[in-house]
């Protein structure tokens, strides 16, 4: 019964500290590539709009968006997922959201424009 006991405090301390340690590389990742700085707030708000609620980003912001970078995107996503105020919300849907936005914005870049 001990040993019961001993195991199930191992396993919340090995979950706690990779929750702690998934923060910590996240918030490391965008201090180390300047990803705060990387896109105007006007840009921010639209995407932070668009993959947490429902809405649509400009082609300036789309832009912006990919010039932030995959691994910026991706850890601004992740680190703002962990903030309580978000905790009702489904990672899971939120991640394959901000993933399906990101693949848009790449196909908008690469594609063609139209001939004037």
């Amino acid at each position: 019964m001990a040993s019961l006991n001993v195991y199930s405090v191992l396993v919340v301390l090995f979950l706690t500290c990779g929750v702690v340690m998934a923060t910590k590389e996240n918030y490391q990742i965008i201090m180390e590539n300047n990803c705060k700085t990387k896109m105007g707030l006007p840009c921010v708000l639209e995407a932070f709009t668009s993959i947490f609620n429902t809405g649509s980003i400009s082609n300036k912001c789309c832009g912006e968006l990919v010039v932030l970078g995959k691994v910026c995107h991706s850890s601004l996503v992740k680190r703002t997922l962990e903030n309580p105020v978000f905790k009702d919300l489904n990672p899971a849907t939120i991640i394959a959201k901000s993933i399906q936005t990101w693949n848009n914005f790449l196909a908008l870049i690469d594609s063609p424009s139209p001939s004037t």
